[in-house]
């Protein structure tokens, strides 16, 4: 359902880098599926041009790139740890390089508002976009980690991973110790009168 709507701003950012164009025309008629969970389900193909257009889902893909939703806002701000949570499957080597051209995509928002409202106005509307962004992304982050803190401290669902590490520990010495007992047992068992 979102995938025409996807396509065009795509598009235009990509006819906006010619770099991007070029690196992308060497992969013209590779077959790509973008899964956004719960978003953005769709698959296309790069043409000669370097840009994208859709084709049925279900199509055959060489690579496909998987995310949730819940990373877009990271992916917004540039946020690098977000691109190592990405899967892809296929021939990793296209999806990998696409991840790599879409980091470095940007997409100048003052520039095409500036046409339909003018230069300050623009200019305004995209820091004002960009701060709340900001802030959006920094309340997540902080709801993540208060999350995080309260199921290991308050409401031990989850376990640190020092204390697996220390359970981990009591059970290799627990087997070392029965082991060496078992060995005892054997040497006292071999001394006694039968």
């Amino acid at each position: 359902m979102l995938t025409p709507i996807a396509v065009a701003p795509i598009n235009h950012v990509i006819h906006g880098e010619s770099w991007a164009c070029k690196r992308l025309q060497s992969y013209a008629g590779k077959i790509i599926r973008i899964h956004v969970f719960p978003l953005i389900d769709f698959t296309f193909t790069i043409q000669d041009d370097g840009q994208i257009s859709t084709i049925p889902n279900g199509t055959t893909t060489d690579a496909s790139i998987s995310l949730s939703a819940s990373m877009l806002p990271f992916l917004l701000t540039n946020n690098e740890a977000v691109y190592n949570n990405i899967k892809t499957s296929g021939n990793d080597a296209v999806a990998k390089d696409l991840i790599d051209i879409g980091k470095h995509l940007h997409w100048d928002v003052a520039q095409d508002l500036s046409k339909i409202i003018g230069d300050i106005p623009a200019n305004r509307v995209v820091q004002a976009g960009n701060t709340l962004l900001e802030w959006h992304t920094k309340h997540i982050q902080n709801f993540s980690e208060t999350l995080a803190e309260y199921y290991l401290e308050e409401q031990p669902v989850l376990t640190k991973t020092s204390s697996i590490n220390h359970f981990i520990t009591e059970v290799e010495q627990l087997h070392k110790d029965t082991n060496t007992l078992e060995q005892r047992i054997s040497n006292l068992a071999s001394h006694l009168p039968r």
